[in-house]
């Protein structure tokens, strides 16, 4: 996993003006992302896979993350920064995601997360 966000980052870190958004936002969601799909998705079975597409635009990177599990209903996550929610194992990584990049996206079956960072 730190192997193919460092990749990423090597290669996106020139194009970005404002190299923290690379060098933090990018690492810490795309790495989060694929983190969730090993752990959640794929229930962390080794004969699964967890693809990494990356579209590098103008104007915008695009990062996409799919786990080959059943996928979640991500419009029912939790806020995790409600009082009742903090103590809840579940829902950070997604809002700590939402925090870093500009635009969350999610397949209808919620095994794929499509993250775009726009450039500065």
């Amino acid at each position: 996993m730190d192997e193919a966000v460092e990749v990423v980052t090597r290669h996106l870190e020139a194009a970005f003006v404002d190299r923290h958004t690379i060098r933090f936002n990018l690492r810490v969601a795309l790495a989060e992302a694929v983190a969730n799909a090993i752990l959640y998705g794929n229930c962390e079975d080794p004969g699964k896979g967890v693809a990494i597409r990356v579209l590098f635009g103008r104007n915008a990177v695009e990062m996409e993350v799919t786990d080959e599990g059943c996928g979640f209903d991500f419009r029912h996550v939790p806020d995790p920064t409600l009082p009742a929610n903090r103590m809840l194992p579940y829902g950070r990584g997604l809002f700590l995601i939402r925090q870093l990049v500009d635009e969350v996206r999610f397949n209808e079956a919620g095994n794929s997360i499509c993250m775009v960072l726009r450039r500065t």
